[in-house]
């Protein structure tokens, strides 16, 4: 009986020793494919997140496929090139090509049968600022139908939380006959990059975020994603905990941004200077008030409020502070274009022609997604102003702008600011933080507090935040 009742233990041991052994040796010859430029990665999406991470696969020594539904985006992958100003992306692509590690494909499921990890990178944003998920369904349909044993699947872009879950990994399943942890992995790894330095932040500004719908998918999805990531992996608990996680950078921003319009607006009616106070305050190492502008933009900061606040309402409770820095920032557009106004003597609003300098989101970017420049076009049509210049020294054109009525887009500076009555700053660019000697008698409000005040007068400059208080140190 005695050796009836040991064999048992002795058999699970040899077992469990078995699958420690299997494991071992799947993350070794994982390790040395990915090292002799023979694992394959298929990136769904070669945009803001996508580009950059085959970029930084293909600095790994990976070999990578690149997918896109844009022809324009196709051709210039083929070619070495990026569509995005982003540094070092189309050097990686160049080499890669040269190297025979990257190729760019229009077959999905072809894509998906040639790599073994794929990772969907496709954009989620809806014109409104919702989540938009019909890419991420199209694109996991195909990877599903050329998924094979083994494989592993990624989920990159910022997403309500449950979708790797609910959304993902159901349709993996019904259109592979394949099962999730026992067949083919499943890890969400949000991207945690800013526009103009994502390489560098993949690499080595920030740690990976991952999480993998079971043991086995978080292990391999660590020991993979490890090798892009030199600050490190943190491995959350689970996939929604993660799906969150990224929610809550891009809501913490939004809040903060709007207390610092909030307390601009306070320090203006109070008739002090908000910059000044909002510098000695921050001197404390517990204050980290941000800095206040004309509105909040991007496929990021204003977007993920929106995911949570509508998660929110389907878990029948109301997420009051994310809801009020979202009314907050949504009014300073319109609260800009009031106090802009009052630099132009004329308030005859019909006659007047105003230039608005920048329409990309934020500085040193191209991307004008949901930028405030939008909204505060809105407002001035709503006053029908005479004419509206818009005016960007990183963007080409703008096919949104012509559907504004008397809005053009303006490539010149100098033209755009001919006989104008008024200059609203609207985009923090480093080419507008020197116009000064560009500009004479001509009223200039800024939105972002980006300029040197020094040789403004009170009558032709206004800045957001600035009180008219007597400054006893001059």
């Amino acid at each position: 009986m005695n050796n009836v009742k040991n064999s048992k233990p002795n058999n699970k041991k040899v077992k469990n020793n078995f699958a420690q052994i299997n494991l071992e040796s799947f993350l070794l010859e994982l390790d040395n494919k990915i090292s002799s430029g023979h694992y394959k990665i298929s990136i769904y999406g070669l945009g803001h997140v996508g580009s950059p991470l085959a970029a930084t696969w293909l600095r790994s020594g990976a070999c990578v496929i690149g997918i896109d539904k844009s022809n324009k985006v196709v051709d210039l992958a083929k070619k070495g090139k990026t569509h995005i100003p982003e540094p070092g992306v189309s050097e990686a692509f160049s080499e890669g090509i040269f190297n025979k590690r990257f190729f760019v494909y229009s077959d999905l499921v072809k894509a998906s049968r040639d790599s073994l990890l794929k990772m969907i990178c496709v954009p989620v944003l809806a014109p409104d600022g919702s989540a938009d998920l019909m890419a991420v369904k199209t694109v996991t349909k195909e990877i599903a139908k050329g998924l094979k044993k083994h494989d592993i699947v990624s989920l990159n872009p910022s997403v309500p939380p449950g979708t790797t879950e609910d959304l993902v990994v159901p349709i993996l399943e019904k259109y592979s006959g394949l099962k999730v942890e026992d067949d083919f992995y499943v890890v969400y790894n949000p991207e945690r990059i800013y526009e103009g330095r994502a390489i560098e932040d993949i690499e080595s500004n920030y740690p990976g975020i991952i999480s993998g719908y079971g043991k086995k998918s978080l292990i391999f999805g660590a020991k993979l994603f490890s090798r892009i990531y030199q600050r490190g992996i943190i491995s959350m608990s689970n996939i929604k905990s993660a799906e969150t996680e990224k929610l809550f950078e891009g809501v913490y921003r939004d809040v903060n941004i709007a207390l610092a319009n909030e307390l601009a607006i306070y320090s203006e009616n109070l008739g002090i200077d908000f910059w000044e106070v909002r510098s000695a305050a921050n001197s404390q190492p517990y204050c980290h008030i941000h800095r206040p502008g004309v509105g909040v933009g991007g496929a990021c900061i204003p977007v993920y409020p929106q995911f949570i606040i509508n998660s929110s309402k389907n878990l029948g409770i109301d997420s009051k502070m994310t809801q009020l820095g979202r009314i907050i920032n949504n009014t300073m557009p319109k609260y800009c274009v009031k106090q802009a106004l009052k630099l132009v003597r004329s308030k005859k609003y019909t006659n007047l022609i105003i230039t608005l300098l920048g329409l990309a989101f934020r500085g040193g970017v191209t991307d004008t997604r949901l930028s405030p420049t939008y909204e505060v076009i809105k407002v001035l049509n709503t006053l029908k102003v005479k004419e509206i210049r818009v005016h960007d020294p990183l963007i080409e054109n703008d096919d949104l702008i012509t559907k504004f009525a008397n809005t053009s887009f303006y490539n010149n500076f100098y033209k755009s600011i001919e006989k104008t009555d008024l200059i609203m700053i609207l985009t923090d660019h480093l080419e507008y933080k020197t116009i000064a000697s560009d500009i004479t008698n001509i009223p200039i409000y800024d939105g972002r507090g980006i300029l040197d005040r020094e040789g403004y007068s009170n009558n032709v400059y206004s800045v957001i935040g600035l009180g008219k208080y007597d400054n006893i140190l001059n």
